[in-house]
């Protein structure tokens, strides 16, 4: 590349651009392929400058040049110039062309001559198409232009964002006044009209651009925010750039540059999509992340992979954006909705006042004078429902200020008191605790806090950022503690609502991930990180070693429910005995609780509620009974059996009857399912009469779906199940597998759709029910061929296969981890390898996290002992690895 300086300043980093462009415009306009062959020139010119490292806004302009050139040209030498008008419109108009950007055309013409422009437009337009130009154009006359725009917002701000490139300029402003603000869309409605347009855009993407596949464009904070500050500046100041807004004091040279910046970034992503998918792609998909990352110079580092410092970087960049967003739009309300109007200020304190509802400085220095208002701030509004928000010369003045949250203002003991307050109020914390972040203030005060903002995790497990994750939590541990949500989890609601001091929760639950992202054990990290704002802010000793034990222990309860046969009467002891108190216990619950629902919406499902309220409930009862006089199987399986007896005598089954079938069973059965479950499956085998194989799915309201299978042992029975039920698109959640003495399988499956939820339509059940009878009942199908694909979301992560033995604890048996790539099938393909080795599945934790499969099976060989030959493992952990990888 020739240096810079050979270019005029705004061609900077493309070498002879506007040589290139007078030669461009030379062209013969009626000889297709030169003209093919300089665009296609030209857009490679401006890729190679972008690969090289050119400033982005010169390249946006410079492709618009290029389109200009072509376009001018060709009409001059195709269309009669006195009766109609070339006009660029939209993202065109303003002279901002990416890759693959629409190119938006306009063509005026003077009313009663579009018959005899006809016939040349016609020609214009092939010729465009020939050269290989895509473009989106209307037909209109200034009136007619008028008359769509004032029924059309969109039509009204394509226009705004409009300019001549040849023909009658008077036609061109001719348009411009017919769809003026005097005459259509006056300002105050243009305004209302794009506030609910970016408000209705917000929600689609359900309020946060915070998640794992952005819209560089659309999302929150993305550039179309930019667009919608300048299409209201435009309307109402007829400011043609965002540097206008200096002039009228609406943004300080600090912010403009900010916002510039801002914008420069997001360009600079979306050019890479455009040049990388060769199409108009804004979405950062994990499909284009990693290149992405590599095209924009970003490279791993120890703690910090390049694609998760690119999307921190454009997390923060948009979390800026919103907060600039949110002042412009609130300064033009104030100008535009309310001008002229005088509203008395009505005082607050000395430092605050209200106006027209939301929260003002009483004067310029006050942050300046007082550093801890930045905090109070925050408390007056979550202490004053009344206020909706705060004043955009207030914003201002915080994002200003910032920089005196420091290590003075950190050890201030009002400051701390005043956050302690903030946590403590029984209304309005998760608010409180988003606006800090939104404005700089919450990652300032928590310097920790503030290294996770923005930080995502390369998988498809955690969905949002780390801060946004923690904040959710948060927000949902406060819905626990308010009445008017206890419909969503009754069992978490009544429990959190009998908690004393619930803020010592809010607590753990900010702390919890605080040190994701540093290396090291992030929940060890972290609970040294509580255990100083604790005794910063003047939590009782008691307490402190509380919110450290949850922190560090934060994800026990999980792990055990997920991975650990929770059925077991020793698992059960073993996790109270590491718990301790209920006091503990009540606590972890709630923060497992919240703490999943806010990583993945999709992992919570009816069932993981359950399975996580049975490890509660048995934990607890083994608390109450005392760790030194633990429940023993051989009680529990009593008591079981009397619950279930209980239950089937009172639906009306002949008492011997039932009490035969349990015969058959092995003990072990009663230790792995609820008498609820019991009571349901021995009732379908007692009325079941045939030698058909038993397969029946049902749906319980706050359990989920369970599937249970009873048949005569068969080979290959566990892959051909899972087989049927992938191949049915259905996600089994949990496997017992029992046998009976007679050589009967009792199989019980927990199962959900592709998305997580239930399988409660009719039809649907019978679906599932016939395929798996059909080829359970064949003893010709030793396999199910899974054609269905993995997500394309998966295939862009690297899991390979890794597979672990250990003893189990708690019973006679082998456990084995298996940690691989998530794909439709998988239980089938580990079942036929199971089945050629001789291995008994006797229970199957499955866990899908993200990308990764984590399964973890307790199995035994076909004389019912756990796994001891070291060869024949090393076999097994071979022959598996192979066929998964």
């Amino acid at each position: 590349m020739q240096p810079a300086e050979s270019s005029p300043p705004e061609y900077r980093g493309l070498s002879d651009w506007a040589e290139f462009l007078d030669g461009v415009a030379a062209l013969d306009a009626t000889a297709i392929p030169p003209a093919r062959d300089k665009l296609r020139e030209g857009q490679q010119r401006i890729a190679d400058a972008f690969r090289g490292g050119a400033h982005v806004d010169v390249l946006v302009g410079a492709r618009s040049d290029l389109v200009d050139a072509v376009l001018s040209n060709a009409w001059q030498a195709l269309v009669d110039t006195r009766n109609a008008c070339l006009v660029a419109v939209g993202g065109y108009g303003r002279g901002e062309l990416l890759p693959h950007s629409d190119i938006d055309l306009l063509i005026l013409y003077r009313d009663g001559c579009l018959e005899s422009v006809g016939p040349a437009l016609e020609a214009f337009l092939t010729y465009l198409w020939d050269i290989g130009l895509e473009i989106g154009h209307s037909v209109r006359s200034p009136s007619e232009c008028a008359e769509q725009a004032a029924g059309d917002i969109t039509i009204m701000t394509n226009l705004m964002e409009s300019r001549t490139l040849a023909g009658d300029p008077a036609l061109f402003a001719a348009m411009r006044a017919a769809t003026s603000a005097e005459h259509i869309w006056s300002s105050a409605d243009f305004f209302t009209a794009k506030v609910e347009e970016q408000s209705a855009r917000h929600a689609r993407y359900d309020e946060t651009a915070y998640k794992l596949e952005p819209n560089a464009k659309e999302s929150p904070g993305g550039l179309r925010d930019i667009q919608t500050i300048a299409w209201v500046a435009k309307r109402q100041f007829s400011t043609q750039t965002l540097d206008g807004l200096v002039d009228y004091g609406f943004l300080s040279a600090r912010e403009f540059t900010e916002l510039k910046r801002g914008q420069a970034f997001l360009w600079r992503v979306r050019f890479a999509l455009h040049t990388l998918t060769d199409r108009a792609e804004d979405r950062l998909l994990f499909d284009h992340q990693i290149q992405i990352a590599q095209m924009l110079g970003y490279e791993d580092k120890e703690n910090s992979l390049a694609v998760e410092q690119l999307m921190q970087r454009y997390y923060r960049n948009i979390k800026a954006l919103t907060a600039l967003n949110d002042i412009l739009l609130q300064l033009f309300s104030e100008a535009i909705l309310h001008q002229g109007e005088s509203e008395r200020a009505k005082p607050i304190n000395d430092r605050f006042q209200s106006r027209h509802g939301f929260i003002e400085v009483t004067s310029d220095d006050v942050f300046a004078k007082t550093p801890s208002a930045l905090l109070e701030i925050f408390y007056l509004m979550q202490t004053r429902p009344r206020l909706t928000g705060i004043r955009a010369h207030t914003l201002r003045l915080m994002r200003a200020e910032r920089h005196r949250i420091d290590e003075t203002f950190r050890n201030s003991l009002h400051c701390r008191r005043l956050f302690t307050e903030i946590l403590r109020q029984r209304s309005g914390v998760t608010r409180a605790l988003r606006r800090m972040n939104r404005y700089g203030v919450l990652g300032r005060y928590l310097p920790n806090f503030g290294k996770i903002i923005g930080r995502m995790q390369y998988d498809l497990f955690h969905t949002l950022t780390v801060d946004e994750h923690t904040l959710f939590v948060i927000r949902n541990l406060r819905r626990l503690a308010l009445s008017r949500f206890d419909h969503e989890l009754p069992f978490a609601s009544e429990l959190m609502q009998s908690l004393n001091k619930p803020q010592i929760l809010l607590i753990a639950g900010l702390m919890h991930d605080i040190a994701k992202g540093r290396g090291g054990d992030h929940s060890e990290l972290g609970a040294v990180d509580a255990r100083a704002f604790c005794e910063n802010h003047g939590i009782s000793s008691e307490d402190t070693e509380l919110v450290c034990w949850l922190v560090r222990q934060h994800l026990l309860m999980s792990m055990t429910a997920q991975r650990r046969d929770i059925n077991d009467v020793l698992v059960v002891n073993e996790f109270a005995r590491e718990v301790g108190t209920r006091e503990r216990l009540d606590r972890l619950f709630l923060l497992t609780v919240c703490d999943i629902r806010a990583t993945n919406p999709n992992l919570w499902n009816s069932w993981k509620e359950s399975l996580l309220i049975d490890l509660y409930t048995s934990t607890r009862r083994a608390l109450e009974r005392g760790l030194d006089d633990p429940l023993d199987e051989e009680e529990l399986i009593a008591e079981t059996r009397s619950a279930a007896a209980a239950l089937l005598t009172r639906s009306k089954v002949n008492t011997p009857r039932f009490k035969a079938v349990w015969e058959r069973f092995e003990p072990d059965y009663f230790l792995r399912h609820s008498p609820e479950e019991i009571a349901r499956q021995t009732r379908a085998i007692v009325t079941h009469d045939n030698d058909a194989p038993l397969v029946s799915l049902t749906h319980i309201h706050d359990q989920g779906t369970t599937l249970f299978v009873y048949t005569r042992d068969r080979d290959y029975l566990f892959g051909v199940t899972t087989g049927v039920l992938a191949q049915l698109g259905l996600s089994i959640l949990d496997a017992r597998i029992n046998s009976t003495r007679d050589d009967y399988t009792l199989d019980t499956y927990v199962v959900c759709d592709e998305h997580g939820g239930p399988i409660d339509d009719e039809y649907r059940r019978q679906e599932v029910e016939a395929a798996l009878m059909e080829a359970i009942a064949d003893p010709a199908i030793e396999s199910i061929d899974v054609t269905r694909r993995a997500s394309r979301r998966s295939k862009y992560f690297n899991v390979p296969t890794q597979i672990y033995f250990s003893q189990a604890t708690e019973r006679a048996c082998t456990v084995m981890e298996v940690v691989t790539a998530d794909r439709p099938g998988l239980l089938s393909m580990i079942g036929d390898v199971f089945h050629r080795f001789g291995i008994v599945i006797e229970t199957a934790k499955i866990a899908t996290i993200g990308e990764r499969a984590e399964d973890v099976f307790f199995i035994t060989d076909q004389q019912g002992e756990p796994l001891s030959d070291r060869d024949f493992m090393k076999e097994l952990r071979r022959t598996l690895t192979l066929e998964l990888d």
